[in-house]
């Protein structure tokens, strides 16, 4: 989750009521969900819940759905409202902090290499940033126990677009310098939770880019996006989506929605800054966790987790090296959640990636009616546990 959300629209108490009531809805939907009788019984019930979801009052939905070599494609609502132009399940869209994982593969890879250790300070390979920078390590950074703090709990960072300078651009060293300008919360290490912080993987993406002397997007490019043949998902770094896309709405004070959808993709670089589609984000986790994107014991540490910290995550969420863990009453499921202005975006996969769903709406969380979140922990939440 990102927390600019808290200071644009909700403020920090209600936006923490709002994750209360979502992270409510995680867990009772999570105990209903049950296998449903058959293969059209099953699409025509989660169809249901994808129109379910629109009719609370968001654009659109995408839900992806895949158990084993079975695969559903659903969507309901429209991807731009402006025209009235429908959802489309292969639509682009901003996946957000699902970049996460993505770039944490990119460092582990590095690790397999040589050319990082996860022991590493970032003083190493980003001299003179960050304040007790030779104390804090690449692999706390990559579990949110470096203690950093957000950069995007900041005035500065949201003062241009919120005077309409959709396409302002932030140097990602900037975007840094802003986040260590405030006190960490706690020395580093300290591992019995996390802080998350977009902070954190903003440095790894400039601790890459000085190991290897390429930009994070083409180290993206060259050991992700290509070998494993996502075709549809890129780096962005200039605002705009590869065609065709989802519009990305945002209620800044009250309706009707901003379409934001041309916000400037440096306001979450290594930490948000991909654009994918449902199918292609199922794709890589699938590879990921099936073995074949990071060396097994490094895939291990990915899976390793310390319990995240309050107030804007789910009790009992867990939080490894770019992945984080999500309790469901059919088991764990591996993944990560994602939020930028105009999407909220969930990726569940299962320990070894057979069973997946991924849901969209293209709506923030801080946007969302009332009935949304439960609507779509429900969905979610049905959608990964039931069988076909």
């Amino acid at each position: 989750m990102t927390a600019w959300i808290q200071n644009l629209k909700l403020g920090g108490l209600a936006a923490a009521a709002l994750l209360a009531c979502l992270a409510t809805a995680l867990f009772v939907v999570s105990a209903q969900a049950k296998p449903t009788p058959t293969a059209n019984a099953r699409t025509a019930a989660l169809q249901k819940g994808v129109d379910g979801l629109v009719a609370t009052g968001v654009p659109g939905a995408i839900l992806f759905v895949r158990d084993g070599n079975s695969s559903l494609r659903l969507a309901a609502g429209f991807g731009d409202l402006g025209h009235k132009t429908p959802m489309n399940a292969g639509d682009h869209y901003k996946i957000a902090s699902l970049t996460k994982t993505y770039t944490a593969a990119v460092v582990l890879q590095l690790v397999a290499e040589g050319k990082l250790r996860l022991s590493d300070s970032i003083e190493r390979w980003v001299p003179g940033l960050v304040p007790n920078g030779g104390k804090i390590t690449i692999r706390e950074l990559l579990n949110h126990t470096s203690g950093l703090a957000e950069f995007d709990t900041d005035p500065r960072y949201l003062k241009p677009y919120l005077s309409g300078d959709f396409g302002y651009y932030w140097a990602p060293r900037k975007l840094v310098q802003m986040g260590v300008s405030h006190a960490p919360l706690f020395p580093p290490g300290v591992t019995k939770q996390t802080h998350y912080a977009n902070t954190n993987y903003v440095l790894l993406g400039l601790a890459v880019e000085a190991a290897t002397g390429n930009s994070i997007g083409a180290e993206l490019r060259n050991r992700i996006f290509r070998p494993l043949h996502l075709d549809g998902t890129s780096y962005q770094t200039k605002p705009g989506l590869p065609s065709p896309y989802a519009h990305g709405y945002l209620v800044v004070s009250k309706p009707p929605a901003t379409d934001v959808t041309g916000l400037s993709p440096s306001l979450s670089p290594a930490s948000g800054a991909v654009v994918s589609t449902a199918e292609d984000v199922a794709d890589f986790y699938r590879a990921l966790l099936s073995g074949h994107v990071v060396r097994p014991d490094l895939l291990r540490a990915m899976k390793t987790t310390v319990l995240t910290g309050k107030p804007v995550d789910f009790v009992g969420q867990r939080y490894g090296l770019g992945l984080a863990l999500f309790p469901t009453s059919c088991g764990d499921a591996f993944g990560h959640n994602g939020v930028v202005p105009g999407y909220i975006t969930y990726a569940f996969s299962s320990g070894d990636g057979s069973r997946q769903a991924v849901l969209m709406v293209n709506l923030d969380s801080g946007s969302f009616p009332r009935a949304a979140g439960p609507r779509f922990f429900q969905l979610l939440v049905k959608a990964f546990c039931s069988r076909t």
